[in-house]
């Protein structure tokens, strides 16, 4: 019937003719003796029913009705409960799992020194939030992961198989990004040092340490979001304990980034390179930890026009919509060209964590804004207006392609949509807490005024 051709086309399930007992037990029969087929048949049927889901159909009914009302409704998305189940289901006793199939996590891809950095940023934070000690556990075997990885003339390698072998890809890999990542989450975690219980308190010098070797050769670095995560890292390491050596390296890379970003930078093109690629919140965040941190003032300004002008080429009608992994968007090209689709839950949590950091240092721009119509990315304000994030795993759908979301929830969505839960988290703990100081000062004032 024309409803089963329908619903089962492009081989989400199996058709056979009316009355045919023969045509019935053949497939059946393949079904049960063909695992790959189960499946195959299994994935493909979930995805066909995704843009379906109960989130997706609200929302779509929630469009209707702000289509139907004009300017008198206007979508608000409720920020979901902070959920680390799928994180911890795709965590052993030795790190984060790299891929999911769909949900569950899928050995065979090993681990990434990537996955497990971003893993203890997100636990770093979550921490310093909520204290919830469960988190330190956690924290320490991601550290155990980033300490397994690294080598003893301070670089790190990436690639971990599920038998806990380093791979070759190591060897044919460039793994500077990966280096620059491990050495921010190191810092992060220094960040956090004092928050630490007693009991805990050999973590820190397990990070110190790990991050004194990892420093010894970063001046080597070339890659821009490489040297950019450095200097997140160094800036939040010495937010706690100052160093000049770290200083001083600071200075050194986002010297490098000036002068890149002066070399490309001309009227119409305020960035570091001839085209924007992926994670290129980072490095405008980088400048600003840089400013943060030696207070050059060239460095605030050059932050500040470069993060200005990503905005410009990734919020389009009052929404998010990060570069393309299928195509660069090149100098003198302008975004109209640019694939749909090919958006990643990365790209969009880089964005929120930038932006909060812009908003810390510039509260009268439109930075705060930006940051909770990003996170509406996750939540539906997309252009399919599907979910991205799923709230019955805690995990992130791996992407948003032009016709459809890819299901798989491996640990880079998951971690990067975590970060940007609790970036969003903490900007709304110290908006009540300014709220409350002002209250408190009002309130003292009208004492004052009445004595």
């Amino acid at each position: 019937i024309p409803h089963a051709r329908e619903v089962l086309r492009n081989n989400t399930g199996v058709i056979i003719e009316f009355g045919s007992s023969t045509q019935l037990a053949e497939a059946v029969n393949t079904l049960l003796s063909d695992e790959y087929l189960r499946k195959n048949i299994a994935s493909k049927g979930l995805h066909r029913m995704a843009s379906t889901a109960w989130e997706n159909s609200a929302l779509n009914h929630a469009l209707l009705f702000e289509k139907v009302g004009g300017h008198d409704i206007d979508i608000k998305f409720n920020i979901p409960p902070i959920n680390l189940d799928h994180i911890k289901n795709m965590t052993t006793d030795f790190g984060i799992i790299q891929f999911s199939k769909i949900n569950q996590p899928d050995r065979s891809s090993g681990y990434t020194l990537d996955d497990n950095a971003r893993a203890m940023v997100a636990f770093c934070q979550h921490y310093a939030i909520t204290n919830d000690k469960n988190d330190l556990d956690y924290i320490l075997l991601y550290l155990n992961f980033i300490k397994y990885c690294i080598n003893s003339d301070g670089t790190f390698r990436n690639y971990v198989d599920e038998e806990k072998e380093f791979t070759s890809q190591n060897y044919s890999t460039n793994l500077e990004d990966s280096n620059g990542r491990a050495i921010w989450a190191l810092g992060y975690l220094l960040s956090i040092r004092d928050a630490l219980p007693k009991e805990y308190a050999s973590i820190a010098s397990v990070a110190e340490g790990i991050l004194k070797i990892a420093t010894k050769n970063v001046a080597k670095i070339h890659s821009p979001r490489a040297m950019a995560f450095v200097i997140k890292g160094l800036y939040y390491a010495n937010k706690q304990m100052k160093s000049d050596s770290q200083l001083a390296l600071i200075k050194e890379l986002a010297d490098r980034l000036v002068q890149m970003y002066r070399h490309e930078a001309h009227y119409g093109w305020q960035w570091f390179e001839s085209y924007l690629t992926y994670a290129n919140g980072i490095l405008p965040e980088a400048l600003l930890c840089a400013w943060l941190a030696t207070k050059n003032i060239v460095y605030k300004e050059i932050a500040k026009s470069s993060f200005n002008f990503l905005l410009s080429k990734t919020f389009v009608d009052n929404n998010i919509k990060v570069i393309s992994n299928k195509n660069w968007l090149h100098k003198g090209e302008n975004t109209a060209h640019l694939s749909i689709g090919g958006e990643q839950p990365i790209d969009v949590a880089y964005t929120i964590i930038a932006l909060d950091k812009f908003h810390n240092v510039f509260p009268e721009e439109d930075y705060h804004h930006k940051m909770e119509k990003s996170f509406g990315w996750f939540l539906g304000s997309n252009h399919l207006s599907q979910i991205i994030y799923n709230p019955c795993t805690g995990g992130c759908y791996d992407g948003l392609e032009m016709n459809s979301v890819n299901l798989n929830q491996g640990s880079e969505s998951a971690v990067s949509y975590l970060m940007a839960r609790m970036t969003i988290e903490k900007s709304k703990i110290l908006a009540q807490q300014t709220i409350k100081q002002n209250k408190t000062i009002q309130n003292k004032k009208r004492i004052i005024e009445f004595a």
